[in-house]
């Protein structure tokens, strides 16, 4: 728990170090701004489709596996994988988010200070990829730690670790594609 934490704190730090950098001029400013609205736009559609498949997915994790209509496991299955799904996909979309955020917020400070040199370009580069890292093992992390405390049992962890790697998936090929379609459409 105090190792989540502890990655949560540094995260806050590095998105407070990256923030207080230098935006550039007026026209870096203004692109910046209009590449900020494209990216929330695209997550809000890209998270507005993965709540419908975890919605989808909850349900069958629910009937199949919470509730045994098949009678599969005797008994064994954990009662809460379909909760634990959830929580994985919420804490994994909640990374996504404010990776993306401090990304976008980053490429202009990062361009602004390519001018100053590749130092400290680089400084600020990787100071918004480790907001990312950090949150990604902090919520992890905190979201197993809290889970095992509450159910005392690792069977709900797959789960979770199922949420989280499908919204994970996700994310990447759908920001590939956004990515590739920026590329062609500039």
């Amino acid at each position: 728990m105090i190792a989540a934490v502890l990655a949560l704190l540094f995260a806050a730090v590095r998105v407070r170090d990256v923030l207080a950098e230098d935006e550039g001029n007026d026209l870096m400013k203004t692109i910046a701004r209009a590449i900020q609205a494209g990216a929330a736009t695209f997550l809000k559609r890209e998270y507005t489709f993965l709540a419908g498949f975890v919605a989808v997915v909850f349900v069958i994790l629910l009937i199949f596996i919470d509730l045994d209509v098949l009678d599969k496991f005797d008994g064994t299955a954990h009662r809460w994988t379909s909760i634990s799904y959830i929580i994985g996909a919420v804490l994994s979309a909640s990374a996504g988010y404010a990776g993306m955020l401090i990304a976008v917020r980053a490429n202009v400070r990062t361009a602004a200070k390519a001018r100053e040199g590749l130092n400290p370009a680089l400084r600020v580069a990787f100071g918004s990829g480790t907001v990312m890292g950090m949150t990604v093992v902090g919520l992890g992390l905190l979201g197993l730690v809290i889970m095992y405390l509450i159910w005392q049992d690792v069977a709900p962890l797959a789960g979770f670790a199922f949420g989280a790697s499908s919204i994970a998936l996700f994310a990447r090929v759908g920001g590939g594609i956004y990515t590739k379609a920026a590329d062609v459409g500039a």
